[in-house]
């Protein structure tokens, strides 16, 4: 295969920014997103993609549910402040806004809206994980654009 033909088009697919939260027990995390879908209407799920090593994957596995913000175009800057690794911010929430959502997870105050997903599945994809989630809850905070890869010139989060 020709890598850099490879990472050249791979690098054209658009992605969104997202922040997700999770709780289990009283422990609490966010972490920004891209590689997030939504791969069916009824019931509404969702797909992502988690790596391996994050410190929220241990979280998800013991979870049954996540939150997903939007980010607005603009916000740069908070989305790679939930994207820092967890071992070098490992209260991230403390620095941002949030409200709970009905079951209790964080919700960005600045965020355009907010589902809240419960997991039906994961299955190991290489150096990620997939988590296939039905969206339960929902939520418009504020019109606007969503923050995408290529505004931020982020290459990967999750």
């Amino acid at each position: 295969m020709d890598e850099a033909a490879k990472k050249t088009i791979l690098r054209k697919f658009t992605y969104g920014l997202h922040a997700i939260s999770v709780r289990h027990g009283d422990r609490l995390n966010a972490f920004t997103a891209n590689w997030i879908t939504q791969v069916a209407f009824e019931p509404p799920m969702l797909a992502l993609a988690v790596e391996n090593d994050g410190a929220s994957l241990e979280l998800l596995m013991a979870s049954d549910r996540f939150a997903v913000s939007v980010f607005a175009t603009g916000q740069r800057e908070l989305a790679g402040h939930f994207g820092r690794p967890s071992s070098r911010n490992p209260d991230k929430l403390s620095g941002a806004a949030h409200h709970p959502s009905p079951s209790g997870l964080p919700i960005l105050d600045e965020a355009l809206g907010w589902l809240e997903c419960i997991v039906r599945g994961h299955l190991p994809a290489g150096d990620h994980t997939v988590f296939v989630a039905e969206v339960v809850e929902a939520g418009v905070l504020r019109e606007g654009e969503p923050l995408t890869m290529q505004e931020t010139g982020f290459r990967y989060y999750g």
